[in-house]
């Protein structure tokens, strides 16, 4: 590990929680080219698709509650 390196770990790992996720996800972000723009159209599309859905009273909601005892149960296996 360079000092440059360690420098900056230690300093990090100095900060208060939420400016560690911050600092986090903006390097990880900086890992991943730009966003394709027709990917993010798409998701874009497909968020307002559910959205309406809810709002129309016409989507299947499940309570996270009932998610994560399903995903307890399936990894339990």
């Amino acid at each position: 590990m360079s000092d440059l390196l360690m420098e900056l770990s230690r300093k990090a790992l100095a900060l208060p929680p939420d400016e560690r996720v911050q600092l986090a996800e903006e390097l990880l972000s900086s890992l991943h080219g730009p966003a394709d723009p027709d990917v993010q159209f798409a998701w874009d599309a497909e968020i307002s698709r559910r959205l309406a859905e809810v709002e129309a009273g016409t989507a299947r909601l499940v309570p996270a509650a009932d998610v994560f005892a399903e995903a307890r149960r399936l990894i339990a296996r």
